[in-house]
């Protein structure tokens, strides 16, 4: 995912260059302990040498020695007299360098190996005292190696900043110390080449980095900013098709914002569709009473006959209780959705809510000559989550529909049972039944197939579609199906899922 992306590529140079830092301390610390040892050894050897060498070789041996290990080898008495030094005589193996002689350049890479000193925490050993002390005293490691008997070496940091060794080890034979030190240039020298080689690394490492940050950036960038102008088309309103990119060959978190963006697009559309044709139909069906009611009025002042004034007096009493029909019901789709999307679904006991529902149903049914049948189910067993007013207001106007199109002597049964992990409630007829091309139009606002004895504008249109619209909040289904014992009729199915108590 994106998250991983990013974390990714911020993490890989900062690996690196830790790495590197810690790489390049670890291999500093190797160089100075394998020279600190190379020195303890190079002077045991010495010590060795001397002590076996007659005492006229003495000088001269000392003197080679000190050119093949390329350091400065003297021999201190038990009194602390410096009795022989190998650069007596000769070319110093190496030379301490005064850093306010040096050039700009020498400064600022001391400095550089001041800061990576310091990042990495490194020790800092004491100065060395300039120029090299002459006596035992000056020398505590060989002060130490006397009293011990065995090699003591020491650290200590030269003018320049190098690294300067001293190993000390007893001449057992002759009560003396040798001294053997050495200023180890290079060391630094080969760690700042080590260096060199890792700023490249680093360096091509970062540009990768930069490389990968681009493409991230582009993968990110690009697709956020096509959907902030396809989302500010939709704001704006000025293109009916606003084509919103979908990315379906992204699986990150873009990919799955651009559907979302793509899906409320379309479900807005939709919905904006469906509001403008919900208006149109409004102004269609409240034309319609109120023409009727208009003419009435305006035939009443000119009828002197009390006969067709009554006839018009009930037009305009049966336009204007059409009229409030249609408000009511128009109001209650319109809010609908919205109250459906605050109520507080709670679990409902669907046999107990239409059981309740029955009583209210019998004057209805009887004052048509109709009956209606029950099946309750056992306490509990169909149990659904939602809204008890707008199921009962869905319910009802099912089944107020039945009864309106049953025959006289016609039966309307009610069933609720439990089905397969849905709660299922039937509502089966005695009519003509619904031919198959209309049981999807049945459910759209304001369409109305209504029995031929019943008199016109009885209803509005709207209430299957406020059914449907109920049922499908409740995240179900309603559909209209034929009778399964093959009769006449019409069968009227909800589907519910299952409350999860």
């Amino acid at each position: 995912m994106l998250l991983h992306r990013i974390l990714a590529i911020n993490i890989f140079a900062l690996a690196i260059l830790a790495g590197s830092i810690f790489y390049l301390d670890g291999f500093r610390r190797r160089l100075t302990e394998g020279s600190i040892a190379t020195a303890a050894t190079q002077a045991q050897i010495a010590s060795d040498s001397l002590s076996l060498a007659e005492p006229h070789e003495r000088e001269d041996l000392l003197q080679r020695l000190g050119r093949h290990s390329r350091a400065r080898l003297r021999v201190f008495d038990r009194s602390g007299a410096l009795k022989m030094d190998s650069w007596n005589g000769t070319q110093p193996t190496y030379e301490l360098r005064d850093p306010s002689q040096e050039d700009w350049r020498k400064h600022v890479s001391r400095t550089i190996d001041n800061v990576f000193d310091a990042m990495v925490g490194a020790p800092s050993p004491p100065p060395l005292a300039v120029p090299e002390g002459r006596t035992l005293d000056s020398w505590p490691e060989a002060v130490a190696a006397l009293r011990s008997g065995k090699t003591v070496t020491m650290e200590r940091r030269a003018p320049e900043g190098t690294l300067y060794i001293s190993a000390a080890t007893p001449m057992a034979r002759t009560g003396e110390v040798a001294l053997l030190s050495r200023n180890a240039r290079y060391i630094r020298r080969i760690v700042r080449e080590e260096r060199q080689t890792l700023l490249e690394i680093l360096l091509i490492t970062l540009s990768v980095s930069v490389l990968l940050s681009l493409f991230l950036a582009r993968t990110i960038a690009t697709p956020l900013r096509r959907l902030a102008r396809a989302a500010q088309r939709v704001r704006l309103g000025r293109d009916r098709e606003v084509s919103v990119p979908r990315l379906p060959s992204r699986r990150d978190e873009i990919g799955l914002l651009a559907r979302a963006l793509a899906d409320m697009t379309q479900t807005l559309r939709s919905r904006i569709d469906a509001t403008e044709a919900f208006a149109a139909d409004v102004t269609h069906e409240l034309k319609n009473p109120l023409a009727s009611l208009r003419s009435a009025v305006e035939s009443l002042d000119r009828v002197d006959d009390p006969g067709l004034q009554r006839q018009l007096v009930d037009v305009i009493h049966h336009d204007v209780v059409r009229l409030d029909r249609l408000i009511v019901d128009i109001a209650e789709v319109s809010r609908l959705d919205a109250e459906l999307s605050r109520a507080r679904f709670e679990p409902i006991d669907i046999g107990a809510l239409i059981e309740s529902l029955v009583p209210l149903w019998e004057p209805r049914a009887e004052a048509r000559q109709v009956r209606i049948a029950f099946a309750r189910p056992r306490k509990g067993s169909a149990m659904v989550e939602g809204d008890g007013s707008r199921l009962t207001r869905a319910i009802d106007n099912i089944v107020d529909n039945a009864i309106s199109f049953s025959p006289p002597g016609g039966l309307v049964e009610i069933t609720a049972a439990m089905i397969d992990g849905e709660v299922v409630v039937n509502v089966e007829d005695e009519g003509p039944g619904v031919p198959a091309d209309l049981r999807a139009a049945i459910f759209r606002r304001f369409h109305s197939l209504r029995p031929a004895n019943e008199a016109f504008g009885q209803h509005s249109g709207l209430g299957l579609a406020i059914a449907k619209a109920t049922v499908e909040g409740h995240d179900g289904s309603i559909s209209a199906e034929d009778r399964h014992d093959c009769r006449t009729g019409a069968r009227f199915v909800f589907r519910f899922p299952e409350a999860q108590l």
